[in-house]
């Protein structure tokens, strides 16, 4: 494996982490699936289909969105919001993530004695 080759494997590493948490926070507000990616691209998180819809409905799976579907435009379309829980999730996760972002950056920001 190259040095690319890892560092690209340590990079969607990193990433996969992050998405659940941008989805969550994008989900305080309802979306339907599009409407949702185009949102987190529009605020620099691009994430494909591929990625989204799987992830969407896990996390509804595990009671941290519900949905329901809609007509919007002649069109049946499922709307995501976050469940109860998923709001106290996504505050316990944050902090975790501020927490988290403030100790690295004290270790990525040392310069030793």
């Amino acid at each position: 494996m190259t040095e690319s080759e890892h560092y690209q494997k340590l990079k969607l590493e990193l990433r996969r982490g992050t998405l659940i948490l941008a989805v969550l926070a994008e989900l305080r507000e309802e979306h339907y699936g599009y409407s949702l990616r185009k949102n987190l691209l529009a605020k620099g998180m691009d994430i494909d289909e591929g990625t989204l819809y799987p992830l969407v409905r896990r996390l509804e799976k595990q009671g941290l969105l519900a949905s329901e579907w809609r007509e919007e435009n002649n069109r049946k379309k499922r709307f995501y919001h976050l469940s109860e829980v998923g709001q106290t999730t996504l505050r316990q996760l944050t902090e975790d993530w501020r927490a988290t972002e403030k100790t690295l950056n004290r270790i990525l920001d040392y310069q030793g004695d």
